[in-house]
């Protein structure tokens, strides 16, 4: 018997090469070149009387999202946990986050010896469902953390308004949402404060990285005290020798700082962020109408989205298809098409392996905490469901050309086709 799927050895959709990420902007070689000789390369360093990258940086994505503030910060995680700590949040504090996300949604909220409460998402944009986070509201909750996912934008007008309603700083995780609009705002601009990731996958990245957005001066300067031990950037220049960094005395922190290597990149790599979001965008257009016609269900955002970001291409199996395996038989038989990663979904936090309270001693801080913090308390349906579905491609897939996108289309058909063949 012939064999026709690549995964059983035959022949594969695809041979050539994929487009490459990271992809260094055209000015990326000499900032880092210039950094190495500069005599700084941290902002705890000595001033060397020029302006530092990282206040370049800082100003440049304040700009880019309208806001007044930004601080960078040394991950995504670290931005996270630095916004929710400058909420106030720490010790049983409860914070509503989105079930279907990655680990650090839920591992960050722990990090500051709170209690993640997870909460439902919405099947067709796989971001947070606003019924589902008023249901989930109690009198120990403190805030909650909004996730932008894949390529789609949460209901910011719903959410915002339950919020305001419950007295709660709302967050938006943009780690996944650079250069999105919500009514022709950023996001990350449209709620207290907005956390990015630029770690290695992301659409705009220094390998790893961080910042925290917002329009509140106090705000901002929390972040930064927590973010460099205590210490904030002095209002004027120092003289050249001297620390730029001041000790108040207002409130403790630890060193969570980005480096001026990553700042010297990511200044360089945001001047092309649009042009590449464009790319992606224009492709995703191409791909949800080939995909469609397959029977799969591409990704939705939310009505008031005006511009998307496609940090991973997301889209639900055809129904009535690959009943009869697991998702992951589905994304290898892909991925042996395409010679490109194609993965399912996140799992639901609360059952993901990587997020596992009782495994670390600094979370065991009475039997009620370590009660409260079982993921397995929480009856997720509708993320479950989700995650048996849907499968993602990573955004590098759509920087290429239309032939690219057909490829990606044929694989899909193909799998389709001899769906029947695949067993777990």
């Amino acid at each position: 018997m012939a064999r026709s799927l690549a995964v059983h050895g035959g022949t594969a959709v695809r041979t050539r090469s994929w487009p490459l990420w990271p992809r260094p902007a055209a000015g990326a070689a000499a900032a880092v070149q210039d950094v190495l000789s500069s005599g700084r390369w941290s902002i705890s360093g000595p001033y060397r009387g020029t302006e530092s990258r990282e206040r370049r940086f800082a100003r440049a994505f304040a700009a880019y999202h309208g806001v007044d503030h930004c601080v960078p910060a040394a991950s995504g995680t670290a931005s996270l946990m630095l916004a929710l700590e400058a909420c106030g949040i720490g010790a049983g504090d409860e914070v509503v986050v989105p079930a279907l996300s990655w680990v650090a949604s839920g591992s960050t909220v722990l990090g500051v010896n709170a209690v993640p409460v997870f909460c439902e998402v919405d099947a067709r944009t796989l971001c947070l469902d606003p019924a589902a986070v008023e249901a989930a509201i109690t009198e120990r909750t403190k805030a909650i953390v909004v996730v932008h996912l894949y390529s789609a934008v949460a209901d910011m007008d719903a959410l915002t308004a339950l919020a305001e309603r419950h007295g709660l700083p709302l967050i938006e995780d943009c780690a996944q949402a650079h250069g999105a609009e919500y009514r022709g705002t950023k996001v990350g601009a449209l709620a207290t404060a907005g956390t990015f990731s630029m770690q290695h996958s992301k659409v705009l990245t220094s390998g790893e990285g961080g910042a925290v957005v917002t329009r509140d001066a106090d705000f901002a300067r929390r972040v930064e005290h927590l973010r460099a031990d205590g210490r904030v950037l002095a209002g004027r220049a120092p003289a050249p020798g001297e620390m730029e960094l001041v000790e108040t005395g207002e409130l403790m922190g630890n060193n969570r700082c980005l480096s001026e290597f990553q700042a010297a990149l990511l200044v360089e790599q945001l001047k092309e962020l649009d042009e590449q979001n464009e790319t992606r965008r224009r492709n995703a257009a191409l791909l949800d109408r080939l995909l469609t016609e397959t029977g799969c269900t591409p990704q939705e955002t939310s009505g008031g989205t005006t511009s998307r970001t496609y940090y991973t291409y997301a889209a639900r199996l055809p129904e009535g298809e690959f009943t009869h395996v697991g998702v992951g038989t589905v994304t290898r038989a892909l991925t042996a098409e395409l010679g490109f990663p194609v993965l399912p979904c996140y799992a639901p936090i609360s059952r993901n392996r990587l997020y596992d309270p009782r495994s670390r001693r600094r979370y065991a801080l009475g039997v009620e905490h370590e009660e409260r913090t079982d993921p397995k308390r929480f009856e997720l349906p509708v993320s479950e469901a989700a995650a048996r579905r849907t499968v993602t491609l990573h955004h590098s897939a759509l920087l290429g050309d239309e032939s690219d996108i057909h490829d990606i289309a044929e694989a899909f058909r193909k799998a389709v086709r001899h769906g029947a063949e695949l067993t777990d």
